[in-house]
């Protein structure tokens, strides 16, 4: 599966020179990481993002959110986000912040 390599730009662009920042091939796509931790990614056209599990009821409830799922069994404190509103600056914004957010109080690996 490739990637949208546009909404990766975009998000490298986001993330700027972060310490501890890598990118790795992942799930098919792309996937960023703060201190070994999988922050947020890009899925062929959509982004997924680590919200945790406290702040996962918030963010599924944004109409662009829905669960991430890629087994059968979404993965509990992560969304998948799709569709036009990717296109809006504001909310990939949003959706960068919370996941940088939730993956600087994790322990780096």
């Amino acid at each position: 599966m490739t990637y949208d390599e546009g909404l990766a730009q975009r998000i490298r662009e986001r993330l700027g020179e972060r310490s501890g920042l890598t990118e790795k091939r992942m799930f098919g796509g792309l996937a960023f990481l703060l201190g070994g931790n999988m922050t947020v990614g890009v899925v062929g056209d959509e982004l997924i993002a680590r919200v945790g599990p406290e702040r996962a009821e918030e963010a599924l409830a944004r109409p662009e959110a829905r669960p991430m799922d890629f087994t059968g069994k979404p993965m509990r404190g992560w969304v998948t986000v799709g569709g036009p509103a990717l296109g809006e600056d504001q909310v990939l914004d949003h959706w960068i912040t919370t996941a940088v957010g939730f993956a600087s109080t994790l322990p780096s690996k």
